[in-house]
């Protein structure tokens, strides 16, 4: 594919000059992209009304619907990112590590960027944004390859973006945009290793299977969410209804959503018709197993594949257990190694719940909406990582950079 190779030939020459940009260059960069954002919001939000009508005519689900749909106050959080982007301590250059061997050699370890990083994505314009931002600041040239659905809409975002970055006198190809749709251009994209440094996928699981499974190019899985809430004999009721209302309805179609539920058999009676209250006023489908069903009989009967789906949906999963280890047994098994949540009053319970789990967040008394790179603290995301090899949970800056070695010597040679 010409293009491709043309747009990684610009991405890798483009590199060299972003990793030698100042802080202050970067930070002016940033801030530029935010105020033009949110100036040429109109632009952004007809775009993004093209991207919707297509959506809705092709019948696209409400829970991707919402990823697609921008607003005058997405636009605005998505610059307020570049700008808390902007505000964090810049960490290329930082020393990881410094010391000095018995024969004087000074050997120092310092943080430096990936080089070109490529992002594959689906319906989720701010994405555009975020990874623009996270990457700029860490001195890495960006590629990205988003989804048809997406596609005016990441078009429009791109643009923007160029534009102010080329009127602080920064190359715009620092971020650049796959706009043709076809998947054999996907693919191909996914073998440009001469090119790209490392690739991160964002989308569901068949994307990231497919990217994992076609790569040359490094790849960094960011993982769907089928995101557990337990609540445990000794929790507080009417938290855990907060919680579990917040996680599931809060946004129906974002990966940190809770998509399962696990009920101490003791509390059944007492918890799952408040439960079931609280969610009548989203109309959220029930599909348990026969201990909630013996609470609530209009309850649809739960299957295997409901237990490990992520629906992205006004549905929930719902399984009765009689014991923590029961509990974390069943999670262990079918989560995507996301985020679980334990409800309980118990510490002892607690700990071994947070302990004992396998997923890259897991939460005591809280809502597993908190899994973002935003709600963290990093400013802005370009994911949330399932995996265990180099980065783990919401992707900030430190997680797009890699390390090299500085060794400084006064005339040694080896023996």
């Amino acid at each position: 594919m010409a293009d491709l190779q043309e747009m990684g030939q610009k991405a890798a020459a483009v590199k060299f000059v972003l990793q030698k940009m100042n802080t202050e260059d970067k930070n002016r960069g940033l801030l530029a992209a935010a105020e033009r954002l949110v100036e040429r919001a109109e632009v952004i939000l007809s775009a993004n009304e093209e991207d919707m009508k297509a959506a809705r005519n092709h019948g696209m689900n409400q829970g991707l619907q919402d990823r697609l749909k921008l607003t005058a106050d997405r636009i605005g959080d998505m610059a307020e990112g570049l700008r808390q982007i902007a505000a964090l301590p810049d960490c290329i250059g930082e020393v990881m590590e410094q010391f000095v061997r018995p024969n004087g050699l000074e050997i120092s370890k310092i943080r430096v960027p990936m080089g070109v990083i490529g992002i594959i994505y689906e319906a989720r314009p701010n994405v555009t944004a975020d990874a623009f931002g996270l990457c700029f600041k860490t001195g890495n040239a960006v590629i990205l390859k988003g989804g048809s659905d997406a596609l005016e809409s990441n078009k429009a975002i791109v643009n923007v973006i160029r534009e102010a970055l080329e009127e602080c006198g920064i190359p715009g190809d620092v971020l650049q945009l796959i706009a043709d749709t076809d998947r054999k251009v996907t693919i191909e994209f996914m073998k440009c290793k001469e090119y790209v440094d490392l690739l991160i996928p964002r989308g569901s699981g068949g994307l990231i299977r497919s990217v994992v499974e076609n790569s040359t190019i490094p790849v960094i899985e960011t993982g769907t969410g089928n995101c557990h809430v337990y609540v445990d004999k000794d929790a507080d009721l009417d938290m855990a209804a907060q919680i579990i209302y917040n996680a599931k309805i809060q946004r129906i179609g974002v990966c940190n959503a809770c998509e399962s539920l696990v009920i101490h058999r003791e509390i059944r009676e007492a918890f799952l018709p408040m439960l079931k209250r609280a969610l009548d006023s989203h109309q959220v489908e029930l599909r348990g197993d026969e201990g909630v069903r013996e609470i609530l009989p209009n309850c649809i009967p739960a299957t295997e594949e409901d237990y490990g789906r992520e629906y992205l949906d006004y549905i929930l999963s719902l399984k009765t257990v009689d014991t923590v280890e029961e509990a974390i047994a069943h999670i262990n098994r079918y989560n995507t190694k996301h985020s679980e949540c334990i409800v309980t009053e118990n510490q002892e319970t607690a700990e071994q719940f947070l302990n004992e789990v396998d997923a890259a967040c897991v939460y005591w008394n809280a809502s597993t909406r908190f899994t973002d790179g935003f709600e963290f603290g990093f400013g802005a995301e370009i994911g949330i990582s399932t995996q265990k090899l180099h980065a783990r949970g919401p992707m900030g800056l430190k997680e797009l950079t890699s390390y090299k070695y500085m060794i400084r010597g006064k005339g040694q040679v080896r023996a």
